[in-house]
């Protein structure tokens, strides 16, 4: 429902507060900070509370306040080695310094009355500490409906035998999720399996107790995941997305990256041809063989389309960075390669020059990429990358999947179906009909503003569960 908010309301909601507590990886930290700068635009005071590890920079936000818990994490387990271990250490080490943190803003007379905590859904040890402390507590779900779906399926695909995956399984289709197959799960190497089963149930079932789920996604894109699981979550839900064009970032000083952004992709990428650039880029926890960045490399040497390429440091095993590249291998390309550490990839994606993406289909990643219309070449690593590529490619159609491994041949052959081909053509004209789709939503009777300010209302609504008041 599509309310305007007259200027009694705003006045009623001017000086409430909001807690949010972001995993402390990229691919979360930026969607929540986005978040935060669309409530803070609507009239919410905004309370950041963050761990030591990949802390933000308070003093790019100087709207915001900021709390930091020590989470003491031991060196060996930073996440650079096992994803779930880390995550599985931070929902057991963080509840006594999570709650005495929230403990002591509730009890903070000089400030404005709390009105909601909304945490990343996978730090599901904050539902208990907000219930022992009488606090709301709602959850944002940063990655696609889609792929939450099949990690609320995980019980069922234990008990019909999918999980774990046995590698005699990977090209079986899952009948009951069309159209993934057991390959396409979103699972990742962990030393104990039981870990990933026990962190996704615990995600899942603490989403299901919260007060609801905020999604950086929008109807028009997902609206048959969304239904399924408001069906089988039964709480409220608030599908605002796509994040970042509801609060574009405008400067360098609003920017939640971690990495900094070499801008001289812009100015290269203002000498090539429109639509020719290939942009590749794995995210910020990706990693590669250097066998596997030699396929790539000579892959996008091969294509003969200019390409702009993210390496980031640690990103190939056992370099630094691109040691493992020929002597002069840009060089014999003639200028049509640019490799850079990090790039501005919302403004690397809306160049007039970018024609395609080639991407790990981090969720962010392919909101991004659907947002500037650019088709995608499809590489998921882990987790819930592997159902958004399979989405990308067959049930969206924005895209082609590399199913046959990193080989240059196939890499090559793939660049050019998409970039130059008829099927390219195709694929992209059904990008820009959900680029046009996803403009739309944010406008002023779209589906994604109308659930802002359904949104708006239910913060408020749930101040009368919060019993600490000055």
């Amino acid at each position: 429902m599509d309310r305007q908010i007259n200027s009694v309301e705003m006045e009623q909601r001017k000086g409430r507060r909001l807690v949010l507590f972001p995993l402390p990886l990229q691919g979360h930290i930026n969607p929540m900070f986005d978040l935060a700068n669309i409530l803070h635009s609507r009239g919410f005071s905004i309370t950041i509370i963050h761990t030591t590890f990949n802390s933000p920079n308070p003093s790019n936000y100087p709207h915001f306040t900021f709390r930091i818990i020590s989470e003491d994490l031991p060196e060996n387990n930073r996440c650079t080695k096992d994803l779930i271990a880390f995550v599985s250490m931070l929902n057991a080490i963080c509840g006594l310094p999570f709650r005495d943190c929230l403990a002591d803003l509730l009890s903070d007379t000089s400030e404005e009355p709390i009105a909601c905590l909304i945490s990343d859904a996978i730090l599901y040890f904050t539902q208990d500490v907000a219930n022992e402390l009488k606090v709301p507590r709602m959850v944002l779900r940063t990655g696609a409906a889609s792929s939450f779906c099949v990690f609320s399926s995980f019980p069922l695909l234990r008990e019909k035998g999918y999980l774990p995956i046995q590698d005699s399984q990977l090209e079986e289709p899952i009948v009951e999720l069309p159209p993934l197959r057991v390959k396409d799960l979103p699972v990742i190497h962990t030393n104990d399996p039981e870990d990933l089963y026990n962190v996704v149930v615990g995600m899942v079932e603490q989403s299901k107790a919260s007060n609801g789920m905020i999604w950086n996604t929008f109807e028009e894109l997902e609206g048959t995941s969304l239904a399924t699981l408001h069906q089988k979550l039964g709480v409220p839900f608030f599908p605002i997305g796509p994040f970042h064009k509801c609060f574009a970032v405008t400067s360098s000083t609003t920017s939640s990256s971690l990495l900094t952004h070499d801008q001289s992709c812009i100015s290269w990428l203002d000498k090539q041809d429109p639509k020719s650039v290939i942009y590749v880029s794995f995210g910020s926890l990706a990693s590669i063989s250097e066998t596997q960045f030699l396929e790539i490399a000579w892959g996008l040497a091969n294509s003969n389309q200019p390409f702009l390429w993210v390496v980031r440091p640690g990103l190939v095993h056992g370099s630094n960075w691109v040691e493992p590249l020929p002597n002069g291998f840009l060089e014999t390309l003639g200028g049509k390669g640019h490799i850079v550490k990090w790039a501005p990839q919302q403004q690397v994606l809306a160049h007039p020059s970018v024609g395609g993406f080639w991407t790990h289909n981090g969720w962010n990643s392919t909101l991004e990429s659907i947002c500037e219309g650019v088709p995608m070449v499809c590489m998921p690593c882990f987790t819930d990358q592997k159902v958004n590529a399979r989405y990308v490619s067959e049930v969206w159609g924005i895209g082609l999947q590399l199913e046959k491994g990193l080989e240059r041949g196939e890499i090559e052959k793939t660049i050019k179906r998409l970039m130059v081909d008829k099927d390219g053509e195709n694929i992209r004209e059904r990008m820009l009909n959900l680029k046009e789709k996803s403009n739309l939503c944010l406008s002023e009777s779209g589906s994604s503003k109308q659930a802002l300010d359904s949104l708006v209302y239910h913060i408020l609504s749930l101040e009368s569960l919060t019993f600490h008041t000055h």
